[in-house]
This record gives C-alpha cells, structure tokens and sequence, in this order.
C-alpha cells in the first residue's frame, strides 16, 4: 500500500538569506556576510510577523551590556571629580572594573570578534575587523595593566598605576550593539512596501459551487474557478468580470484614486478592492500568476540590485580597511616615539579612535539602503522598476521615444471609416479584410475585426494567411488574393495605387486617423480607417516631461500625415512615420550617438527590440508580457504620467545616495585626522575611544535616516 503526500504537511519553501550589501552572498540560513559582515536578512518578504533573530539577540546583548557598562563607565569617569579621583585607581575599583566590562567585552561583544576574525582568515577585512582590533587592544592593554603592572615603565604610572580603559572598551561595544539595533530595526523598515502588497491580498476568497457561496482558502481557487466580490471585500485574483457592474479601487496598482467602473468583459486585478455593487468573476490567473505577484517578485528583485554608483562605494571600501589600519599603525607609531609622556598611553588611545571612528559601515550602506527604499516608493505609485541600474539611468534621460498605439493613444482603436472602390460593395471589404486581420494580433487588426461583428458581417475562411511585420497581411479568401495593410506593403505585393486612391488615403490622415488599403485580385478595392482616441492624460504627461527636460520622439508605423497631426496636437517634439521595428532599434542607437540618455516606451511585442536597445526601456502594463520582460521599469495603469512620477523618483533616489556618500566620505575625511590626533598640538585635543564609537554608530544610523527619507517624497 502507498501513501500519497498530504500537500497540507508538505515541507514550506527554503528562505534564503542574503545581504543587502552584497546580494550575491546567498544561504539556508540566517548569519553574517562573509564580505562585510553584516547580518544577512531573508531574500523573500513575508506579510506575517517574521522573527529577526538577529535583532533579538543583538537587542539582549545590548541590554545586558548596558547595565553592566554603566557602572564601569561611572567607576573610570570619577578621575574627573578631584574630590573623587582615587576612587578610580583603588584596587576594588580597578577590579570591579575588570569583572564588569570583561563579560561585555568577551560575551556581549562576542559576535564582532567572529566576524572580525573570519574577516582576517578570508582577507575580506570590513568594519567588524577595525571594532575586533580596537576593542580587542583595548580591554587586552587594560589586563595586561592590571594584572603585570610591573611591565610598564613609571613613565606610564600617573597617579601610581598605570591608567586601565576598561571603559572604553565596554563603552565602544555598548555603542556599536546600540547601532547594530537601530541599523537592523531600520533595515526591517525597508521592506516596508513589499509587506504592504502582500497585505493587499485577501486570505480566502468566496467560490460559487452548485449555486451556494463557500470560503476557500486563496491557495485553492483555479484557474476557471466562479467567484464572488462582495462591496469592501477585495479581489481576491486576476479575472474577468462575468457579472457586475461595480466600481473597483485601483489606486493599489495605479496610485489614482478614483474608482473605475467594470461591467462583464473587463478586467480586474487581485488586490484591488470592490466599492460599490457585488461583482462575479472567474478566475484568470491565480497564484504567482497574478499581477501582484509578479509585482512583489519584481521589487524584491530590484531591490537587492546594484546600481552602477555602486561601485565607486565598493573601489573605496576595497582599499579603505587596510589604509586605516595602516594609519593606525602610524599613529601608534608617532605618538609613541614622538608624543608627550605617557606615550605608549597616547599611542594606544590615538590608534584604538582611528579603528573604531573609521568603520566603512555608513559607505557601504549608502547605495543599498536608498535603492531599497525607493524602488519600493516607486511600486506604491504604480512605477516597477527592474533593477537599480535603470532606477539610476532613467533621471539621466534626455530623450524619450515613443510609440503611438497603446502608449499615447488608448490603445483600443475603433473602425470609423470604411471608403469601399467601384465594383466592391461595404460589407464585402470589411468581410474580406476582418476575414485575414483575424489572424493578427495588431491592435489595428483587432479593430478591423471588432468591426466586422458591430455590423454583424461573417467572416470567411483564409488560406495561405501570412503576416509581414509593420506591413500587413494576405492571404487568399474563396480563392481570391487578398492584401491588407500600408500604401507600401500593397506596392510592394505589387498591386498600384492610384492617385485618386492615395489623396483619399491622405484626406482621412490629415484627420489623424490610421488608414489600411485593401487590394483584392491585385486592385485597390477600397480603404478602412481606424481612429485611436488619444488618452485623456497624454497632454498633461507631454507637458510633465518637458518641465523635466525630456526631449519627445514619436515612432509610429503610421503614415506622416497622420504622425504629424498627432505630434502637432501633442506638442511632441519630433516623429518618425512610417518605421518599422528595425528602424524603431536605429533610431534608438542614433539618439544615444548624442550623449543624452534615451528612454524608449511602448507596450508591443514589436516594441521590445528597441525597449531592449535603449538605455532604460519602459513598457506600459496595459500592453504584452513580451514588453514589460524587455524593459527595465514597467508603468502598471500605462499612463505616460506615471513616466514623470519614475523620473521623479530615479533624481530623487539618486540625490539621496549623493547625500549619503558625501555624509559617509565626508565623516571619514574629518574623523581619522582627528582621531589620529591631529588636533593635539593645536589644541590638546585627543579624542577618546568612547567618542569614536559613539560617531562610528551614530553615522550607520544617519545615512539609514536619511534613506528612509525616501519614503515620504512627492511624486
């Protein structure tokens, strides 16, 4: 007898852990990168309460710490107190001491000596090498002083023994555990929008089975499966709408926040929520099909992208561990031979400040945590971007080419028209030319063909049906050939236009609308006409993108006549009628010869070619899947506003990494000199261990601060 397998206990998928500064360092489980040391997080977001174990540690052991620290620090600090200074050098303050900061040390700061060490065996030396090294030197110097006094020459005994720095010790690991919580709570924040989506989706959703309503839950719905939407309750997958109508909140996807109104036919996302009326639709894509799915994979994977500023972070910190470490030496080195009395005092001060002020944390914290930060405010609006290379290049672009249909345009063009030629009556064109564009997938063929069933005109059968990319198509039908498509592609299948054939064409242009000829047994038999409507935001986006200094170019396989009228209505910049795909790719590559960043939209599977060969493609998600693979940021509603919301955002994101390398540079630049002592000869200035660790946290904090920023900008 076999058992099948219960799919109800089957083993929960394997998280991954990976690290937000080093997204190629990949694990089972939860620990630290070997790189840069930093606790891994999961590579997937969870909508239930995950337990960050590191979080909870870290915060145990900065608790315990801190009570343990504060004593000590009291103890060591008395020596400021004239009235109390040998309360500080009395071997029961000494040894208190030594018991009370050696448990912080040994225990509490455990965890950066692992990494420090593991850094120093896979030459990967990172901030938690400087904290082992300093904080190591440190409590050892002060042991060795407390127990082996004797070692010491009497240079070092100020007050008759030799100064411990306990202190400073417990002190520096109180404060790197006290940031090592505030970077870790920060970080969790960062995840904040895709755990938004996830919430999106509804639990269970109500399936209609032999007329009564029953709750599932979402992981049983299929595809074909009838379901119920009660007003509030959201969709629970993609579907269509068998029973209505309602109004639906997209503001989800899109960001705006009207309702759109949905009759049987159209579409509606899971994760949207129902207003008004009780809707019935059946179930198109469910699972890591849907819409949001896909939405929530596409952040998560831009988020742990590197973005091409990046790497000047990473040249830095490649160099930058072992040059401080170097200028520790040299500062020990300096203060020993060169300094005042007791030099090896100073010496050990000035070079254990260097370490712990020098941590790299902040700069290699500075790209990362701002692209997180902005890709998800970005999806909140309804802009997806890819990875963190098109986030940062698309606030270059200097140009934008688009298409006509589906980006500036609804999309749904509608035939207006029909010119039938002697010899031909109506129906018969529309019959003969819905007969072959029913094999199209173009949006002008689907209009021809929506068409023929408005006038309820039957359709034929085809044979030899074949398509020529940005021409047309032919095809025999009753044993007549039968050509629709482009003046160009007719005289090419060579069949003649006549004069008064081409000025009829032109006239209907001039009105912007798209004109396909008709040619049966090698005559022009007459002309359609298809109008696409504008959209109603395309003059506002037109204008958003000028303000913003983006220069537009129209590509459209649409005769110059029509292109023009188009572009003058729009105010777009400049048009290219007529292209093809091909021509689409060169007049990309041209654009970019002028040293201008070039963006490309569209949203057809003929667009991808050139989505894919400019320097940040764009895809419309009311368009192909083809489309929005080949592109780097997708616009969910498709509203070319939306573009200037993206542009908003890549400037904004990119500013805020500036912001945080500068700070991150910046905070070095001043910090080792005066570490180093630099300012004692001037002032008698030496700044203590204690203060440099707090400055080392308190720097990781602020540029995390500062990419959190992100999530309140205006778009």
């Amino acid at each position: 007898m076999t058992l099948e397998r219960n799919p109800a206990f089957a083993e929960p998928a394997r998280t991954l852990y990976t690290c937000p500064m080093h997204p190629q360092i990949e694990q089972d489980r939860p620990g630290s990168c070997p790189i840069c040391g930093m606790a891994l997080e999961p590579k997937t977001v969870s909508a239930a309460p995950e337990d960050n174990a590191e979080l909870r540690d870290m915060t145990r052991r900065f608790w315990i710490g801190a009570a343990l620290t504060l004593p000590v620090f009291v103890l060591g600090m008395l020596h400021l107190v004239p009235s109390l200074a040998h309360v500080t050098n009395a071997p029961v303050s000494r040894w208190a001491q030594f018991l009370l900061a050696t448990p912080v040390v040994l225990w509490a700061g455990w965890p950066f000596f692992v990494r420090g060490v593991r850094s120093f065996r896979t030459r990967h030396l990172n901030m938690f090498s400087l904290i082992a090294v300093g904080v190591g030197a440190a409590w050892s110097y002060s042991v060795v002083a407390l127990l082996v006094p004797q070692v010491f020459p009497d240079t070092m005994r100020a007050h008759g023994v030799v100064d411990l720095y306990f202190e400073a010790a417990a002190v520096i690991v109180v404060l790197v555990l006290l940031g090592q919580v505030l970077e870790l709570r920060a970080r969790a924040r960062t995840s904040g929008a895709i755990k938004a989506l996830l919430n999106l989706t509804p639990p269970t959703a109500l399936r209609i089975a032999n007329d009564r309503d029953e709750e599932i839950p979402l992981s049983e719905v299929s595809v074909g499966d009838r379901l119920r939407v009660r007003p509030g309750a959201k969709v629970p997958v993609d579907g269509e709408v068998e029973q209505g109508p309602s109004s639906v909140d997209e503001s989800m996807l899109t960001g705006e926040s009207m309702p759109v109104e949905k009759s049987p036919g159209d579409r509606v996302t899971g994760g949207t929520v129902n207003t008004t009326g009780s809707l019935v639709i059946r179930a198109e894509k469910v699972g890591a099909d849907t819409m949001l799915a896909r939405i929530v994979k596409m952040v998560a994977e831009a988020q742990r992208s590197r973005a091409p500023i990046q790497g000047l972070a990473d040249r830095v910190a490649a160099v930058f561990v072992p040059a401080v470490i170097a200028v520790a030496a040299l500062s020990f080195v300096l203060w020993y031979f060169v300094g005042p009395e007791p030099r090896l005092a100073y010496a050990i001060v000035s070079a254990v400040a260097v370490l712990i002020i020098a941590c790299p944390c902040a700069l290699g914290l500075a790209t990362p945590m701002s692209i997180m930060v902005g890709v998800g405010r970005g999806a909140q609006e309804g802009v997806l971007v890819k990875n963190a290379e098109a986030l940062e290049l698309l606030g270059r672009v200097g140009w934008l080419v688009i298409d006509k249909t589906g980006t500036l345009t609804e999309g749904h063009p509608e035939l207006v028209d029909v010119v039938p030629f002697a010899g031909v009556d109506e129906g018969t064109l529309v019959r003969y030319a819905a007969s072959l564009e029913r094999s199209s997938e173009h949006p002008l063929a689907a209009a021809v063909v929506r068409g023929a069933e408005e006038r309820k005109i039957p359709l034929a059968e085809v044979a030899k049906f074949r398509s020529i990319t940005g021409g047309g198509v032919a095809g025999e039908i009753n044993g007549r050939r039968t050509l629709v498509g482009k003046a160009k592609f007719i005289s090419a299948e060579g069949v003649s236009i006549s004069q008064d054939s081409a000025d009829r064409a032109a006239a209907l242009q001039r009105a912007a609308k798209t004109v396909l000829f008709v040619a049966i047994d090698d005559q022009v038999a007459g002309l359609l006409a298809v109008a696409d409507p504008i959209k109603a935001t395309t003059s506002e986006a037109v204008a958003a993108l000028h303000q913003l200094g983006v220069k537009l170019v129209m590509a459209t396989g649409d005769n110059r006549s029509t292109a023009e009228a188009v572009a003058k209505q729009l105010g777009i910049d400049r048009f290219e009628a007529e292209v093809e795909p091909a021509d689409k790719i060169r007049l990309v590559e041209s654009l970019k010869q002028g040293g201008r960043g070039v963006a490309m939209a569209g949203d057809g599977i003929n667009d991808a070619p050139a989505l894919a060969a400019a320097d940040v493609g764009i895809a419309m998600g009311t368009g192909t899947d083809v489309a929005m693979e080949s592109a780097g940021v997708t616009l969910v509603k498709g509203d070319l506003r939306g573009l200037a919301k993206a542009i908003r955002l890549s400037r904004a994101t990119m500013r805020n990494i500036r912001q945080n390398l500068f700070f991150a540079f910046g905070y070095n630049i001043l910090g080792v000199p005066i570490a180093a002592g630099i300012l004692y000869p001037f002032f008698g200035l030496l700044l203590s261990p204690i203060i440099a660790g707090a400055a080392m946290s308190l720097s990781s904090v602020s540029v995390i601060s500062n990419a959190l920023r992100l999530r309140r900008t205006r778009l």
